[in-house]
């Protein structure tokens, strides 16, 4: 087992060079950079300036220093722009940039934002603590739930509370998040009806002064709407794949011949059934707690006013901030293929007899 751990983790480099590579090219080739970005901004102040010179010159009936100024201005815009290529390493060529980026993430340095004035370290360690009280207090709710309920719908398959259970988890798979997040506060965040939750952030003003018992319950107080709308449509899947799964299982011949000696229902299940269905179950949790984590929960921050990672990460895809975008990506990549080693050690602790370190390649 030793041995295996070993060679998964030298093949993360190779797997997380080719990702990054990957998401260097996409990255590189979309228009707008930042270099554009910045340019943009400091055009959109030039123009103020020139309209205010405009009103000038007319008022003074000096037409010709409208001319004057605009070739001034853009001469200044030339030179910023050099200047500003220079100064973050765009004169480089792509191909030494990307070995500069790869020098520094290798001693995780990811840089500093190039319109935040901030180490992106530091902006994601801020943000970080929201997307993970988000992403692993949805991702505990929806097992909690889904599998005791896909359990009990393997065992009384066919009957009518497999039937309205089923259709109670396609309907909440049908509803948006965001939609649900709306309705949760239209209910009881004060949009009309009750005043129960609050609306915005994850902790409250006064924070700081409470109590350690009033500081927990403050924050479970905050953080069980967004929860809830994060979790909506994730009921479903694993539902029908821990049923599905269990259903596999116990028409197996093992069961049968377990039944047969005599061993009772509940030791048959959780003797024998349980450790084989949960292997494919809990091969889908890395996938689902960075799906709930990262990717899922953009507009439940947004609609919440949460400032977390995946706010973070659009607003520094909209902006072109290569550092930030690269830096949580680099995150998101790394995390990912943890998670997945930890999945397959998960596969042992759960089932002893799987041992990786013995697989033939």
């Amino acid at each position: 087992m030793a041995s295996y751990i070993v060679r998964r983790l030298l093949l993360m480099i190779p797997t997380l060079l080719g990702i990054l590579l990957l998401n260097f090219l996409i990255v590189q080739a979309a228009p707008g950079g930042p270099i554009d970005q910045m340019m943009a901004r400091f055009e959109g102040l030039n123009s103020n300036a020139s309209t205010g010179l405009e009103s000038g010159g007319a008022d003074g009936n000096n037409g010709g220093g409208n001319s004057d100024s605009a070739q001034r201005f853009q001469g200044v815009d030339e030179q910023l722009r050099q200047q500003l290529t220079q100064e973050y390493g765009f004169d480089k060529p792509a191909w030494e940039r990307f070995g500069l980026m790869l020098e520094d993430y290798a001693t995780f340095d990811l840089g500093d934002s190039l319109f935040r004035g901030q180490p992106v370290t530091d902006l994601i360690l801020d943000r970080l603590p929201v997307s993970i009280s988000l992403g692993l207090w949805t991702t505990l709710l929806v097992y909690l739930i889904s599998i005791p309920l896909g359990i009990r719908k393997a065992l009384r398959h066919g009957s009518a509370f497999d039937v309205w259970s089923s259709g109670a988890v396609v309907v909440g798979y049908a509803i948006p998040g965001f939609l649900f997040a709306i309705l949760l506060i239209v209910v009881f965040a004060g949009g009309g009806y009750l005043n129960w939750f609050p609306l915005r952030g994850l902790t409250s003003s006064n924070f700081s002064e409470l109590s350690l018992l009033d500081k927990i319950q403050d924050y479970f107080w905050h953080i069980t709407l967004p929860v809830l709308a994060s979790a909506i449509g994730s009921f479903a899947t694993l539902t029908m794949l821990t049923k599905n799964s269990f259903l596999d299982e116990i028409h197996k011949q093992y069961v049968l011949t377990a039944r047969a000696k005599g061993a009772s229902d509940r030791r048959v299940l959780y003797g024998h059934v349980f450790r084989n269905a949960m292997l494919i179950i809990i091969a889908g949790l890395p996938s689902a707690l960075i799906g709930i984590l990262f990717t899922g929960s953009l507009l439940i921050e947004v609609i919440f006013s949460l400032n977390g990672l995946g706010l973070l990460g659009f607003e520094a895809v909209m902006q072109r901030d290569y550092p930030l975008i690269f830096g949580t990506l680099y995150l998101y990549t790394l995390i990912g293929l943890v998670l997945k080693l930890i999945s397959d050690l998960t596969y042992v602790w759960v089932d002893p007899r799987i041992d990786f370190g013995t697989r033939e390649s």
